[in-house]
Formats: structure tokens, C-alpha cells, sequence
């Protein structure tokens, strides 16, 4: 077995005092990026195995993603951003979310050494709750089996949690991605467990919005995945204050001969400034494809047309998480 190298501590986020260091703990492990409907049963399932054992529920993730480390070039773009992540696990229930730097040194941990160190030897697990496909240890050698066999030798409750199934196929954050990618975001939120977010840095753009009487919020800093090209409702505003519905144009501005891809924000009735604030936007639903206006009167009429759409699908507030096609 390996010896464990020095680890960079986890951040820690965590709502309630219930769980400490040196406490013992039920604990699901994963990357758990864009927190779908299949990372919430696994955290009913952990809170569940945490009452009964009468521990806090406890999450461990990492940041990056394993993948950026040991193939950079096909490493995934996150759904999420750390902090993020952490919040929806804890609104799913959790009592406290570790992010654990990724480094060469954790990932060279084997499976049993990532068992016995990490899991049991460091944060005292009790009790594990994972995914049917949870891999983990140098090269994803350790899977749900071989975890099976180290947990019952040593007393931890095990459960292995199937997936979750929505229109004959199961959720997973690299299907939601696709989705996303395509711009089909109504259908990627009915997998997640809250909005798709996108957030940015305001910065000055070139002002055309507010000449043709629509200003925008122009996001830069974009640390997640950005939808496909095309006009999007949504609800956007900056973190603690309130969220208004907003029009948001994501590509390039073909009508001014531009090529660069560009993410602005119109959030309608709100008139003060926003420069140098970060923006959160969460998506709802596509409106239409971008298209090149052959004149500013067209593009006016259209923004119009968008900003009302975007309205109306903003205030009903968008898709409802899905539920599983198969009982679990």
C-alpha cells in the first residue's frame, strides 16, 4: 500500500457545526459536477445512511477535475465552479462539502491506500454511499467491488446507489454537457437539480445595446461551460441581491460583422450600473438561434420580441427537476 503524500487541505463549506475534523462520518466521494438528479439520490441516500448512524453527511469532491491533470487536453469543462457545487450539495441536505485540491500526489494514491488513508484513515468514514460507475485510486483501479470487499472487512456500511434514468437514458454530467453545448438547456435543467449557471465578470462592451434601447451586461472571466450560440431566457443578477429576468445573447454579433463570442445579459427593468460586479445568470430556455439582421429596425423589432419571450418564460419560472424513470 502507498504511503500518503503531503495533501493541500480541502476546503471546507459547511452550513451547520455538525461536522469537524476527526468526526466520524457518512461519505459519498465524486466529482458531482452541475449536481443533476442522480448526485441528489445519492445525497438522500447518504443522509439517510448519516441518520442512521447517527454522523454528519459529508461530501468529497475536487477541484479540478482529476482529468485536468492527467490529460489536460481532454479534461471536461466544468458545469460548475467549486463554491457552487458545495452550495447545491449542502441545499441537497449535506452537512459539509470538502473540496480537495487534485494534485499528482493524491491522484498516485492506489485504490486501498485512497480507501484505508483517505476514507477511513483520515476522515473516519462509517458509512460510504456511491454511484454504480464510482471509480477512484491511481488509473480508476478501485471500483464499487473492491470497495465492497475493504468496507465489509472493516465494519462500514456500503450502499451502491443505481443510476438515475430520464428518457431511457441515465443522467450523467457528460450528458448534460451535450446538452448544454447544443444550447438545449430546458433540457439539461430537467436533469439538474437547479438552473444552469453562468458566472462573469460586467465589463465594458462596445454599448450598442443600450443605443438601440436594450443596455447589456457584458461577462468576461466565464470559469464554466458556456451554452451554444443563440438568444436565451434567464434570471441573472449579482450574488445577494435580487435576481431579475433577463434576455441573454451568447455568440458572436453577426449584424456588426463581429466573429469573437460574446455572452451579453439584458436584465429587463433593471436600470443601475454593473460594471466591475460579477453577474450569476441561470439559464432557462432557449429562445431562438442567432441570425444576422440586415438592418438596426429588424434587429430592434427582434430584441423586442426577445426580451418579451424571455420575460414570460422567466416568470414562469422555467423546467422542473426530472424524476427518475425507474423507482430507486
Amino acid at each position: 500500500m502507498d504511503c500518503m503524500p503531503p495533501l493541500p487541505p480541502p476546503a471546507v463549506h459547511a452550513r451547520t457545526s455538525r461536522w469537524q475534523p476527526g468526526s466520524e462520518a457518512a461519505i459519498a466521494v465524486g466529482n458531482f459536477d452541475g449536481v443533476h438528479v442522480g448526485h441528489a439520490t445519492i445525497a438522500r441516500r447518504l443522509r439517510a445512511a448519516a441518520d442512521r448512524r447517527g454522523v454528519p453527511a459529508l461530501a468529497l469532491t475536487f477541484d479540478p477535475h482529476p482529468a485536468a491533470i492527467v490529460r489536460p487536453a481532454a479534461a471536461p469543462v466544468p458545469l460548475t465552479t467549486p463554491a457552487r457545487r458545495a452550495a447545491l450539495l449542502l441545499d441537497l441536505g449535506l452537512d459539509a462539502v470538502l473540496v480537495q485540491p487534485a494534485d499528482r500526489g493524491l491522484l498516485a494514491l492506489d485504490a486501498e491506500a485512497f480507501y484505508a488513508q483517505i476514507l477511513r484513515g483520515g476522515l473516519r468514514a462509517v458509512a460510504l454511499v456511491e454511484g454504480a460507475d464510482f471509480r477512484f485510486g491511481a488509473g480508476r483501479s478501485g471500483d464499487v467491488g473492491r470497495l465492497a470487499r475493504w468496507a465489509a472487512a472493516d465494519g462500514v456500511e456500503l450502499e451502491v446507489v443505481p443510476p438515475v434514468v430520464v428518457g431511457g437514458t441515465a443522467v450523467s454530467s457528460s450528458r448534460i454537457r451535450g446538452l448544454v453545448t447544443a444550447g438545449e438547456i430546458a433540457a439539461a435543467n430537467v436533469l439538474l437539480t437547479a438552473p444552469l449557471r453562468l458566472s462573469g465578470m460586467v465589463v465594458s462592451g462596445a454599448r450598442r445595446g443600450a443605443g438601440l434601447g436594450f443596455p447589456t451586461a457584458n461577462l468576461a472571466e466565464l470559469a464554466t461551460l458556456v451554452p451554444g450560440p443563440g438568444v436565451y431566457a434567464a434570471r441573472a443578477g449579482v450574488a445577494g441581491g435580487p435576481a431579475w429576468p433577463a434576455a441573454v445573447h451568447v455568440g458572436p454579433n453577426a449584424s456588426f460583422g463581429e466573429t469573437a463570442l460574446s455572452v451579453e445579459a439584458h436584465l429587463i427593468g433593471f436600470t443601475g450600473d454593473l460594471y466591475g460586479l460579477r453577474l450569476d445568470v441561470d439559464f432557462l430556455e432557449r429562445v431562438r438561434d442567432t441570425r444576422r439582421f440586415d438592418s438596426i429596425e429588424a434587429l430592434k423589432t427582434q430584441m423586442r420580441a426577445d426580451v418579451a419571450a424571455a420575460a414570460r418564460i422567466a416568470e414562469a419560472g422555467g423546467a422542473a427537476p426530472a424524476g427518475n424513470d425507474h423507482a430507486t
